[in-house]
C-alpha cells in the first residue's frame, strides 16, 4: 500500500488523509436546501465507532511512549484516552438505542445481551470491537476515572 500523496516531509500522511475524509463526511452530512438533515443510522454509527476505536488505540500507543519522558503530557493523553473511550461507549450506547432488525422475542431495539449473540453484522462487529476498546481501557483506568464524565441521560 502506498501512502497517501503528502507535503515533504510529512510524517503521518495516513492520519491526515483519515481526517481529511472525516472532515469530507461532515461537510456532505451538513445541511442544505437540497439536503436535508438525516438522522443517523445503525451502519452510520458502526463505522463511527470503528474510528473512534481506532483513535483510542492509536492515543493508547502514544500516550504509553510520551508519558515516561514527558508526565505532564502524559497525564493529559491519558486523559483524552479515556475521553475517547467514554465517547466510543456513548457511540455504543446509541446505536443499540436505533431501530434495528428485532428477532421473534424482542420488542424494542436491540443490546448488548452476554445470555446470547449479538444478531448479526453490524451488531455482531460493534459490540465485539467494543469489549475488546472496553478490555484495553479496564487495564489502565478504574471505574472512578470511567465514571467521573458521565453524561445524566436516564436510559
Amino acid at each position: 500500500m502506498t501512502p497517501p500523496p503528502s507535503a515533504p516531509g510529512d510524517a503521518h500522511p495516513y492520519l491526515r488523509a483519515a481526517s481529511a475524509g472525516v472532515r469530507h463526511h461532515a461537510r456532505a452530512l451538513a445541511p442544505t436546501d437540497t439536503n436535508p438533515p438525516q438522522p443517523a443510522d445503525r451502519q452510520h454509527l458502526d463505522v463511527l465507532h470503528a474510528h473512534l476505536t481506532v483513535l483510542h488505540q492509536l492515543l493508547n500507543q502514544i500516550a504509553d511512549t510520551t508519558g515516561p519522558p514527558h508526565p505532564a503530557a502524559g497525564r493529559h493523553l491519558a486523559t483524552a484516552h479515556t475521553r475517547l473511550w467514554q465517547a466510543a461507549s456513548e457511540i455504543h450506547t446509541a446505536f443499540h438505542l436505533l431501530p434495528g432488525t428485532l428477532s421473534a422475542d424482542e420488542t424494542g431495539t436491540s443490546g448488548c445481551r452476554p445470555e446470547r449473540l449479538p444478531e448479526g453484522p453490524p451488531v455482531l462487529t460493534i459490540c465485539h470491537r467494543h469489549l475488546a476498546a472496553g478490555h484495553s481501557i479496564r487495564r489502565k483506568t478504574t471505574p472512578t476515572d470511567l465514571r467521573a464524565h458521565t453524561t445524566a441521560c436516564v436510559r
